[in-house]
């Protein structure tokens, strides 16, 4: 016969949490299980129920708070506890601060072998919300007509409805509501799981930090959408700022939110946006930081570093994107050498610089890394690195270590696979040693964090 405290779905207990997973999710132990509590912070004490073991796990859903945290707080959005785009709006800001540094700390140590003390951290605490420039919802039609409009509700695909959300630029904001009114109007189908030809799949904004630009992009299956042209004229007249109506056609079943086609409907597919002083354009299909500030923030701190230590010269930005960093470095007088694999964001690279009159401080080469690293790398003085949420792949991380540049910065959406790549480039037997380690909070209210690291191959002097 099973014991009455023996674990099992529907189970009750009291259990503390001691940590955050890396979703913020709050960690308990009970009997040599870890029990996964949301929305519980180190130090709290909850009734839970259990409700699916996964291995070596119990998820479970939080009943009764018994005792709370100092660092908890009121959510400023009353779907905080549901919607999966915020996980950690019920944490204070310094509360977060702490958490996602000491995460930074030891994941660096326990996967990457550094052990480094945080040289600046990056975060903004009175910008905390309202600072997402950018936003890609998903959208569908209910049975009953209406239009359900909102992100993702925790660990499933069910949308959590909504008018507002505080983390968007206010300006994007105000946007929402007035489009779902209008989209209910419109009678389109809509359909964000990908199924066969189900009309629009989500709704995309975007809006240019300091310019105040706004463009609208309404992701669809199929260019069907019955007056779309009056609706999108419509736009243009009610908001002043809006630069552009675009429709993106994503035909496919993908992971992929956006497809490869993408059409103006009204006005023009791009807005203005200045960076560390540099005017940019950004189109529907761009990838820029939704955090301008904090994107500045950083950027500035490469570019002191490359003064400091390369005083002028060389550099070669890899994975350069539209120039977002290769940019800045041509303003302070470096030359600079840009690695992008995709077109549309190299011929924008090439657009920017020409726009900034940086061109012949510029050099943009389209094609892969691992492909074009090796012959520029012996003419640079420095690297940048900016890579995927995936990391460096081998074969780079190979040229790096054949042929280390003097000094390198290694900036990362994730100090996961950060970690894993400094351990070739920065353990005791790699080439390099850390300069510098700066944690930067692009995403405030959720577990996200982003890392640079400062690298100096150990046979470099430090300059007096």
């Amino acid at each position: 016969m099973p014991r009455d405290d023996a674990p099992r779905p529907g189970l009750t207990l009291e259990v503390q949490a001691t940590d955050l997973d890396r979703d913020g999710c709050g960690l308990a132990r009970w009997q040599g299980w870890v029990i996964v509590v949301p929305d519980l912070l180190p130090g709290e004490v909850a009734k839970i129920q259990l409700l699916q073991r996964q291995r070596s796990r119990w998820r479970s859903r939080r009943l009764d708070l018994i005792h709370a945290s100092e660092d908890r707080k009121r959510p400023t959005c009353i779907l905080a506890s549901d919607c999966g785009g915020c996980t950690l709006q019920h944490v204070a800001a310094k509360g977060q601060q702490h958490w996602k540094e000491r995460q930074l700390i030891e994941t660096l140590s326990r996967l990457g072998g550094v052990s480094r003390s945080i040289t600046e951290s990056h975060f903004n605490h009175q910008r905390s919300l309202g600072y997402r420039n950018r936003a890609l919802i998903p959208l569908k039609r209910e049975s009953k007509g209406s239009i359900r409009l909102g992100y993702y509700k925790r660990g499933s695909h069910r949308i959590i409805n909504l008018n507002h959300c505080p983390v968007l630029d206010p300006r994007l904001d105000a946007l929402i509501e007035p489009l779902k009114l209008d989209l209910d109007r419109a009678g389109w189908s809509a359909d964000h799981d990908l199924r066969d030809d189900q009309g629009l799949r989500h709704l995309g904004l975007r809006v240019g930090h300091h310019s105040g630009d706004l463009l609208i992009t309404l992701v669809s299956s199929h260019d069907r959408l019955k007056d779309l042209q009056t609706w999108a004229d419509r736009w243009m007249d009610r908001w002043p700022n809006l630069r552009g109506v675009t429709l993106n056609l994503q035909p496919i079943r993908s992971n992929l939110i956006l497809g490869k086609e993408t059409r103006v409907i009204a006005g023009q597919d791009s807005i203005r946006e200045t960076v560390c002083g540099l005017d940019l354009e950004l189109d529907t299909s761009t990838f820029f930081q939704v955090n301008t500030p904090q994107a500045e923030a950083i950027i500035t701190v490469i570019c002191n570093w490359m003064k400091s230590v390369v005083g002028h010269g060389r550099i070669l930005d890899a994975y350069c994107g539209i120039g977002t960093i290769s940019l800045p470095l041509a303003a302070q007088g470096f030359e600079v050498v840009g690695i992008e694999r995709h077109p549309t964001s190299i011929n924008q690279a090439i657009q920017n610089a020409e726009r900034n009159g940086l061109s012949k401080r510029c050099l943009f080469l389209h094609g892969d890394v691992d492909g074009l690293l090796a012959s520029e790398l012996r003419r640079c003085d420095a690297v940048v690195v900016d890579p995927p949420r995936r990391g460096l792949d081998q074969a780079v991380l190979n040229t790096l270590l054949a042929c280390p540049p003097p000094y390198l910065a290694y900036l990362s959406c994730d100090p996961a696979t950060q970690a894993r790549d400094l351990k070739q480039l920065a353990s005791q037997q790699g080439p390099y040693t850390s300069d510098g380690l700066h944690p930067v909070d692009f995403f405030p209210q959720t577990s996200h964090l982003e890392s640079l690291v400062l690298l100096r191959r150990v046979s470099c002097e430090v300059p007096r």
